[in-house]
């Protein structure tokens, strides 16, 4: 089982990004699909969700959207509108009936 994030890197404020997140050794669409960030000293963050829904916590709805693509077996995150606070590593995560996986996380850093 492996969920591996990846198109991180440096965007200058106004930016766009998108990051992926394959997922090998499971089937994505049976799992409720997270993006989850953390920035240097603080705590982790809930990005965004997909299930059935979408939700988002408020300091990126109308910026950020995930999506998945269950053929591909793989979650995205396109982020719009890149503000510095921001910046963070994201991780994807996997979660359905106690199951939970996480993957690596990929550096986003927004700055000018």
């Amino acid at each position: 089982v492996q969920l591996q994030a990846s198109g991180g890197g440096l965007v200058q404020p106004g930016g766009s990004l998108r990051l992926s997140c394959a997922a090998s050794g499971f089937t994505l669409d049976d799992y409720a699909m997270y993006w989850i960030r953390q920035a240097p000293g603080k705590e982790p963050e809930g990005v965004s969700c997909i299930d059935g829904d979408t939700r988002y916590t408020p300091s990126v709805k109308g910026r950020f959207t995930i999506s998945r693509d269950n053929a591909g077996n793989t979650l995205y995150l396109r982020m719009n509108n890149l503000k510095p606070e921001d910046t963070a590593v994201y991780y994807c995560n996997a979660y359905s009936s106690g199951v939970n996986y996480w993957g690596r996380g990929t550096q986003v850093t927004v700055s000018s």
